[in-house]
């Protein structure tokens, strides 16, 4: 993933934070798992990382299971938007991120449950 020339022959105690996110991510979609849980996964990686990590997940045939504050990675990744809050949940299945973010009665469900310590999950299943 996004590894070339010497850069396969480093030793893991000498990458970079973005070239231990990448080489992680590798070793997940190498593993055959038909579910993947990740946590801010384009933290530290650069544009063309970024990228490469969207075009895998979107062609991934399992459940995968992610949060993010990445705007672009979660409209084009996700296809289920869940809002966790202190005070309740608001789960939109087959919608987009940014229909989420338009929809008022959604937004409005959102303010009522959701104080400012809450957490997006994302969500994207393939058809089976």
């Amino acid at each position: 993933m996004l590894f070339s020339g010497d850069d396969v022959m480093k030793q893991v105690t000498v990458l970079s934070g973005g070239e231990k996110v990448r080489c992680m991510l590798s070793k997940l979609m190498l593993s055959k798992a038909n579910v993947l849980l990740l946590d801010d996964p384009t933290n530290h990686l650069d544009l063309e990382s970024i990228t490469a990590l969207n075009d895998g997940l979107i062609a991934f045939k399992g459940s995968l299971l992610f949060s993010s504050h990445d705007h672009e990675f979660i409209q084009t990744t996700a296809n289920r938007i869940i809002e966790i809050g202190p005070k309740g949940v608001v789960d939109r299945l087959e919608s987009t991120y940014d229909e989420f973010l338009e929809n008022d009665e959604v937004q409005a469900r959102v303010d009522a449950f959701i104080s400012i310590r809450s957490t997006l999950i994302c969500y994207r299943r393939e058809a089976l």
